[in-house]
């Protein structure tokens, strides 16, 4: 008697209903998303794989924190990937090379247009009410080493190698010395998030320098209404936040004289939940300069929004 036997099945029928790739498309419309990004590049490399496909490999490979080499291995071999990205069980996949034409392709802007659709989305969800927003920054420190920069600045006579210098002989002329205190230095940029204190989710990101104090980066992720929340970094910047009709709620430093310890206190004790938001998060950056960081930064937010939303939506 023969036992060998053949099923047909289909690759939606291998995805579980509470797998985590099922459960984000029935809680967003990822057409909507796919179209908010305008290029006219719609067919990248030999194999033709098309915008729609090629946007939510590039969404997925954020959402799994994955190199370009790391995600054609990853896609390749895992089944809900594909069905994730609309490929068949035995179609061909992208390689590294394609997902890092396409990347540089679209950009920053679009990066940021599929970032806007997704908070648009989450706030059709009463997810994103900005009442009261957290502001805060984290290093991103790079990839580089300063040996070489160095090395560079002595043969070119210069005495210190500092924020000044460094444009002069850095590989990435965009990148700083940061201090997050006078005994904590690092070298890249700064990351500055605004998170929604409602939901936990990141409504605003922006990328500077890591010599940009928090003061001056608070302008790209001040929210349009609302009460704002920040530490001592944001003294300098309360006139700003009240020139743009918001309410701050910034921890006074000692010294200052209207400062309110109770009212600090609370402050404090109302900002440490959303700490976490930086957290989990790589600080290593894979890219040079600002606006390839920032378009990153971009997609990590729309990864970290989508965990927080399968948490507001567990069923």
């Amino acid at each position: 008697m023969n036992t060998d036997q053949i099923e047909m099945v289909s690759i939606e029928q291998l995805i579980p209903e509470k797998h985590t790739y099922r459960r984000l498309k029935k809680l967003l419309n990822f057409d909507r998303i796919v179209k908010s990004v305008k290029i006219k590049t719609y067919e990248i490399g030999a194999d033709g794989y098309g915008k729609l496909r090629l946007i939510m490999c590039l969404i997925l490979q954020f959402m799994e924190d994955l190199s370009d080499r790391e995600f054609e291995r990853f896609i390749a071999e895992n089944t809900a990937a594909k069905w994730f990205c609309g490929f068949s069980l035995l179609e061909k996949t992208p390689d590294y090379t394609t997902i890092c034409k396409f990347r540089n392709s679209i950009g920053t802007k679009e990066m940021g247009h599929l970032f806007h659709e997704v908070k648009h989305q989450m706030q059709a969800k009463n997810c994103c009410s900005e009442v009261f927003t957290f502001v805060d920054s984290s290093a991103l420190i790079s990839k580089l080493n300063l040996w070489e920069e160095r090395d560079k600045a002595i043969t070119a006579g210069y005495e210190k190698l500092n924020n000044t210098v460094l444009p002069k002989v850095s590989a990435d002329p965009q990148a700083r010395i940061g201090a997050k205190s006078d005994k904590k230095f690092w070298y890249g940029f700064k990351k500055h998030v605004a998170v929604d204190m409602q939901s936990g989710m990141i409504t605003k990101v922006a990328v500077t320098p890591a010599n940009v104090t928090d003061a001056k980066g608070v302008k790209h992720i001040l929210p349009k209404s609302g009460a704002v929340t920040g530490d001592k970094g944001y003294v300098g910047a309360i006139q700003k936040i009240l020139r743009r009709g918001l309410h701050p709620m910034i921890i006074k430093r000692n010294n200052m004289k209207d400062k309110n310890a109770d009212l600090d206190q609370w402050i404090t004790k109302l900002r440490s939940p959303y700490e976490r938001t930086f957290s989990k998060q790589n600080k290593r950056v894979r890219y040079k300069g600002v606006a390839k960081n920032q378009g990153a930064e971009f997609m990590y937010a729309i990864a970290y929004n989508f965990r927080r939303l399968l948490v507001l939506n567990p069923a």
